[in-house]
């Protein structure tokens, strides 16, 4: 499968790592290194180098208790460097937003794809999607950054993350998106305990099972942390296992701040899944 993220293809018939891009003072694991739009642009290179197969470029933290940021700022933010990165490397750039007026500015600067952890919920985002005319990502989240952690409760995790996800999916059709321009996100670490994230990753293949293309974002993030009491700069191990746990089970984009290490993870694995056995 190619996705056509605004002229620039993104081949999902082999796993691809998305590197994470944030310009913000405040997130979890990078926050405030790429402010500036040089040094932005030396790592979007360096990702590159290392293997990702698009970028993901970000503006405003979802980390949870993140701080709200104004449209204003959120633009100022991210334009200058998608604008660099689009004039310089020629592979698909995401933009990570769930406001339509960013998801528009972004798209006219030179993205090719919208990451939304809202899943397009916000008014205005599906319309703003539907003009936009690239693929977009629906994530599930239970809440908001600023509350989601407090206290996620589920009946049945999978079961309700993957009823969101058809509900939302229908909402992209009704409105004129279509299937194949759609990404899912389960949301590991959105409005979810340690266990919800385990029950989650051990079940992916349900979620792969809706026959479209999932993204998996575990990088780094504090599910590791808690399980093994490590800190962000000590969690790369962890996040290689379940990228592979995650490529093994079907998902074709691993969202991830280690993108050399995580690429030859998730090809290594893609390696022994496309094996012939008759060699």
């Amino acid at each position: 499968m190619i996705l056509d993220c605004a002229g620039k293809p993104l081949d999902l018939s082999h796993p691809q790592v998305m590197g994470i891009l944030n310009v913000t003072p405040d997130s979890f694991s990078d926050g405030g290194q790429f402010l500036a739009q040089d040094s932005a642009l030396a790592q979007a290179k360096q990702m590159v180098t290392d293997g990702a197969g698009i970028i993901d470029v970000g503006g405003e933290s979802t980390r949870p208790g993140a701080a709200i940021v104004s449209v204003e700022e959120e633009i100022a933010r991210v334009l200058p460097v998608i604008e660099a990165i689009r004039s310089e490397i020629d592979i698909p750039i995401s933009i990570d937003t769930s406001k339509p007026e960013v998801m528009r500015a972004a798209v006219d600067a030179g993205a090719g794809l919208i990451n939304d952890v809202r899943a397009l919920q916000v008014e205005g985002a599906l319309q703003a999607a539907v003009d936009c005319d690239v693929p977009v990502c629906l994530m599930h989240a239970q809440g908001t950054p600023q509350t989601m952690q407090d206290a996620p409760q589920y009946e049945d995790v999978v079961t309700e993350v993957i009823s969101f996800l058809h509900e939302r999916i229908i909402a992209c059709e009704k409105v004129g998106i279509p299937r194949d321009k759609i990404i899912l996100d389960p949301g590991f670490g959105f409005g979810k305990r340690a266990t919800h994230n385990l029950r989650l990753m051990k079940h992916l293949a349900k979620v792969i099972e809706i026959n479209l293309p999932v993204l998996i974002g575990v990088s780094r993030k504090s599910m590791i942390g808690k399980l093994l009491n490590v800190s962000v700069e000590e969690r790369l191990a962890a996040s290689l296992s379940l990228a592979a746990i995650s490529v093994w089970q079907g998902a074709k984009i691993i969202r991830s701040h280690d993108v050399r290490e995580t690429v030859q993870a998730v090809m290594m694995c893609d390696h022994v899944i496309q094996v012939n056995d008759f060699d």
